[in-house]
């Protein structure tokens, strides 16, 4: 078996368990007794007697999942099942890196989470039938409708940074950065065969995979990697010395990497992400506070064609290109999530900025069926689902620099908030399953859709 299995589970999460900006803040006693329920904003002091508990109305689907090691990484496999899937029970696909602790085995996960049930109540008027049901078919039906998650793993030599996956023709692979400073790229066939059918899940446990190429061309260990949407099968990677290798298939399916580094950045490549439209054109991040540009068909020397300097007050962590316009947004470890548009590049100054997180931004997102909503997250413990298109309205701004109530303080771009996972590394929109997220934290799994996108 490729690695020891960790401990897999998928579940509903129940009221206690999660929070988000929707949440209650209640006081105990009985239900006479009980103050008005509060909207609870990060970093606000709870009372002893008070906690946090999720308003499940605020939620269309709300799922968590377990892998044992923590997987700080992970991406969404695209799949056959369909585009634009509205109904339920919901099915999704990933593959995930564990960062596990020294003495044990690390893996890369293929996840089949399966058997979504929506999970917000509506009130329907079947509700008073079950009750006079037998207790035994009601239980039933509740098992019935318990999501499920099937995991084939894959060894991974050293703690994975992090992983993509990009369908090619009928394929599927998977690139991961490994801490050992290499670049593994996968086969995922059989492992996504695997997840579907117990008996060749048994059978592929008994078996071992081994990375279909591999490149240890880079002089450190690294994060930044992404697989071009336009060019079928390149691939850039980017390493924590400052290099960005461009990568390209042969027809023998093997990779040709291009050993001369694109030169530009002078410290650590955080992100990557290609163009969504054109063919040649990256853009990255860096330690060193620029977002870059890149044109590679130049020669790497002189690839670099638009640097906006000083673009956070610290480390640039992710950025995210938007697939319908010329925008880019960014994240650092100043808790800034910019937003700058491509034509404007050269005024060095972002077309919007927002200020709300209070620790260092890890991920960062734009919806793919909605243009103007994006995602964020970070080390201060919460997602913020934001949408460009809501306007500040001069009066209401007034308003609330009048008004010292936190919720009047709040941007109006910003639509929801949600919380309960520790530690949030990165999160991805389901571009099969509109308005879905998911996310992966040191606490685990959640899978997701509001009411609000």
């Amino acid at each position: 078996m490729d690695g020891e299995n960790p401990e897999c589970s998928m579940e509903i999460v129940e009221p206690e368990d999660a929070e988000s900006d929707m949440s209650d803040s209640d006081s105990d006693g009985d239900s006479e007794s009980k103050q008005p329920k509060e909207v609870y904003l990060p970093g606000k002091s709870l009372a002893d007697d008070e906690e946090l508990v999720c308003d499940e109305s605020a939620y269309i689907m709300l799922h968590q999942a377990s892998t044992g090691a923590p997987c700080l990484s992970f991406d969404i496999i695209p799949d056959e099942l369909g585009q634009s899937r509205q109904s339920f029970p919901m099915t999704a696909y990933i593959v995930a890196g564990t960062q596990a602790a020294r003495t044990h085995v690390n893996n890369l996960i293929v996840m089949k989470m399966g058997n979504m049930h929506k999970t917000q109540d509506n009130g329907d008027e079947d509700d008073d039938e079950e009750l006079e049901d037998d207790q035994d078919d009601v239980a039933d039906r509740e098992e019935l409708k318990k999501p499920q998650m099937t995991c084939a793993l894959i060894k991974h030599q050293g703690c994975v940074n992090r992983v993509r996956a990009r369908r090619l023709g009928n394929t599927v692979f998977a690139a991961s950065w490994s801490e050992l400073g290499r670049v593994n790229i996968w086969n995922l066939t059989q492992p996504l065969q695997a997840v579907e059918d117990a008996q060749l899940l048994k059978k592929y446990e008994q078996s071992e995979t081994h990375p279909v190429y591999s490149f240890s061309g880079h002089q450190q260990e690294g994060f930044a990697v992404d697989w071009s949407p336009c060019a079928e099968g390149v691939l850039a990677t980017g390493d924590c010395r400052r290099d960005i290798h461009v990568w390209s298939p042969l027809e023998d399916g093997t990779w040709k990497v291009d050993q001369r580094p694109l030169a530009g950045h002078t410290q650590s490549v955080e992100d990557l992400q290609w163009s969504p439209n054109e063919r040649s054109v990256l853009a990255s991040c860096s330690v060193d506070k620029t977002i870059r540009i890149w044109d590679c068909r130049a020669a790497p020397q002189k690839a670099c064609m638009l640097t906006c300097t000083d673009a956070h007050e610290s480390d640039i962590n992710v950025i995210s290109w938007n697939r319908s316009e010329p925008f880019i947004a960014s994240g650092g470890d100043d808790g800034f999530l910019h937003v700058w548009d491509l034509r404007q590049f050269h005024s060095q100054k972002p077309i919007a900025t927002f200020k709300h997180h209070t620790d260092h931004i890890t991920t960062v997102e734009w919806c793919p069926s909605e243009a103007t909503v994006l995602a964020s997250g970070g080390d201060d413990d919460q997602i913020a689902l934001w949408d460009l298109a809501v306007e500040n309205d001069p009066d209401q701004a007034q308003v609330q620099a009048q008004n010292e109530d936190e919720l009047s303080q709040l941007p109006p771009q910003l639509l929801f908030i949600h919380q309960g996972q520790k530690e949030i590394k990165e999160l991805h929109w389901h571009a099969q399953l509109p308005g879905v997220l998911l996310s992966t934290a040191n606490s685990g799994f959640n899978i997701f859709r509001t009411i609000s996108v």
